[in-house]
């Protein structure tokens, strides 16, 4: 399939009599949870804050982290396959909170299954598996909202009319976006024998078979194998934010520069110290995600000739150009996951695309993982983004 910038924003409406189960006024949503680790679990509860939605099934390849999910889904079944979960006819939506190595082939079987889908952020682990899930969306007539909490976060929605598309802004040519953390910690070594009940194999999925490593398990952004660390986990939401605000569009160059500078000798990959600046037609964006005892502020600060905008998930900040201007403030409290997951839901019913499309999603993924390519080539890449394409060098 050719995938092109144009191909990937088309929003084509998907009708509500395309939906192959039509769902009654007082019906509930049932949901599939795949994937009942940490970020699973919570999402999970998200959803179950709403009265037209009942979560009805589980997936795990850990049977302890199924027994924890079912704790607070009780009744529930259970599966260590997501084919059998996706057989049951009474799921008619998953949320995937799985390792990000398996987003990808989940999302597809999902929709190919006929469920809608939830997918946690990044989108994917490699740039051929975008296209491939815009287009099991598209062919399928499935909803597939990506995690990409910030389309749906009244806190980035309000600033974005205010300041951006008002004009107050001005134009903006620089863009600071930083999301640093504190100085790395030694991977789990335990349990050195794999439990009994952790299908390994399966957790492993696309990636080259190894032996049992607890470190791989337990810390497994830790390795490029699995996904592209600190670029695809935070990088992926802050450039989306940027092409949220700046217009759905590929980078023409990217640079990464940093690296694995507190070595501690356990077999990490990933790098601790992640800085990536990225060209785009008009204006520069600056990703830092470095480790520092004193992390600081995280959030995205957009540079314009008439002021200067500050947001991250709970305020923002605009500063206007010239002395003695006045900061105007705003707070917005609480998670904004519940809204992703509301306009989901939403979705869901009306056949409407939703906020975090996952054509959207396939856009904003792209400067994260050429910044991964970029650190592992230690080169300059340069980019075409209309036909979403490496430059030879």
């Amino acid at each position: 399939m050719t995938f092109t910038r144009r191909a990937a924003v088309r929003t084509t409406a998907i009708t509500a009599v395309s939906y192959s189960r039509i769902l009654g006024a007082n019906d509930r949503i049932g949901l599939g949870v795949i994937g009942t680790g940490g970020r699973g679990i919570h999402v999970m509860t998200k959803f179950q804050l709403f009265k037209d939605c009942e979560v009805r099934a589980l997936c795990d390849v850990y049977s302890r982290r199924l027994d924890e999910a079912q704790s607070k889904a009780p009744g529930t079944k259970t599966f260590s396959k997501h084919e059998e979960l996706l057989a049951l006819k009474e799921v008619d939506a998953v949320l995937i909170g799985t390792p990000d190595h398996w987003h990808a082939r989940i999302a597809i079987d999902a929709m190919n299954a006929g469920k809608d889908v939830y997918v946690e952020k990044p989108l994917c682990r490699t740039r051929a598996e975008a296209p491939e899930m815009v287009k099991a969306a598209r062919v399928n007539e499935r909803i597939c909202q990506v995690g990409l909490q910030q389309r749906s976060g009244p806190i980035y929605l309000e600033p974005l009319e205010k300041y951006v598309r008002s004009g107050a802004l001005g134009r903006i040519t620089h863009i600071d976006a930083v999301w640093n953390s504190g100085p790395p910690r030694p991977l789990r070594r335990e349990p050195a024998e794999k439990p009994s009940n952790l299908d390994w194999i399966r957790f492993l999925g696309p990636v080259k078979y190894r032996e049992w490593d607890p470190a791989q398990y337990w810390n497994f952004r830790a390795f490029l194998d699995y996904n592209g660390g600190k670029m695809t986990d935070f990088g992926h939401h802050w450039m989306d934010v940027v092409h949220m605000y700046m217009g759905e569009r590929a980078p023409r160059s990217v640079v990464f520069a940093g690296g694995i500078y507190y070595d501690l000798h356990d077999g990490r990959t990933a790098p601790d110290t992640c800085n990536a600046l990225f060209e785009y037609d008009g204006f520069s964006v600056l990703f830092q995600s470095n480790a520092y005892a004193l992390p600081g502020e995280y959030g995205i600060t957009f540079h314009g000739d008439r002021g200067r905008l500050f947001v991250d998930r709970n305020k923002y900040v605009f500063t206007p150009a010239g002395k003695g201007a006045k900061p105007e403030e705003k707070v917005i409290p609480g998670d904004i996951t519940v809204d992703h997951v509301r306009n989901f839901l939403d979705c869901c019913r009306s056949r409407k695309l939703p906020n975090g499309d996952v054509a959207l999603a396939a856009i904003s993924i792209l400067p994260p993982l050429l910044a991964v390519q970029s650190c592992l080539e230690k080169r300059r890449i340069r980019f075409d983004p209309v036909r979403l394409e490496v430059l030879p060098l």
